[in-house]
């Protein structure tokens, strides 16, 4: 795995490449932005963007979502897919809001964590994003993005968390998440685009790829040179006996 000292000057070479690096949800408050980000669990953030204004209109805070008609709900985000256990998040994340932070999204992954339908990720999003604690998302971008350039080195997020968070300056943490997912997005995909990767010059899997895609050795002329060398000392030897 690369330093911490690589992986800074990684994170800039992709944040040069993608100054317009953020998170593609729209949000006015971290409510809003927490809500956002649980629907967007096996959804695209357009997706979400899409059900998200009619949802808001209607239930502006965890108060209002917490007592919200699970019909309702449901109706409103069925579009992003799994409706039926989203809603359920949603309910009970309002309600412990509610219950328990006075309808106030809390500032600390801890009490974050606690909430129904929360993990580390959606956690991060919302502290670097909407409360301005710094947080490192670990999305599949993420993921696959870090260990193919060797700034990580692991399939668990939250492995990748500390590796990452672990090399980078608190500051730049939720910039550094952004980056590798819209690089992931746009260039890094599944089948990536190392011809356009700004940190190409560095990266492992492409310096895998290309070992790999090496072509042999002409082994044609090996073979022709060794009968050659064996019929030249044939005679020899004969004339010896």
């Amino acid at each position: 795995m690369k330093s911490a000292a690589e992986t800074q000057s990684i994170i800039e070479a992709l944040a040069g490449q993608h100054p317009d690096a953020d998170t593609e949800l729209h949000y006015r408050n971290a409510f809003e932005l927490l809500v956002a980000t649980i629907l967007s669990a096996q959804s695209t953030d357009a997706g979400v963007n899409r059900v998200t204004p009619a949802l808001f209109a209607k239930f502006p805070d965890a108060r209002a979502l917490a007592v919200a008609p699970a019909d309702d709900v449901e109706h409103l985000i069925h579009a992003t897919g799994f409706f039926r256990q989203k809603a359920r998040s949603l309910a009970g994340m309002s309600r412990a809001l509610v219950d328990h932070h006075g309808g106030e999204v809390p500032r600390t992954m801890e009490a974050l964590v606690k909430l129904p339908g929360v993990g580390r990720k959606t956690a991060n999003v919302v502290l670097g994003h909407a409360l301005g604690v710094p947080g490192l998302p670990v999305d599949r971008h993420v993921l696959r993005v870090s260990n193919r350039l060797g700034i990580a080195d692991s399939d668990d997020p939250e492995r990748v968390e500390q590796q990452l968070t672990g090399a980078l300056p608190p500051a730049l943490w939720t910039r550094a998440s952004d980056t590798l997912i819209l690089h992931g997005r746009r260039v890094c995909k599944p089948e990536p685009l190392c011809g356009q990767c700004a940190a190409v010059d560095t990266c492992e899997f492409y310096a895998e790829a290309s070992r790999a895609a090496a072509p042999e050795p002409a082994r044609g002329a090996a073979r022709r040179k060794t009968p050659r060398t064996s019929a030249a000392k044939k005679p020899a030897a004969r004339r010896r006996r």
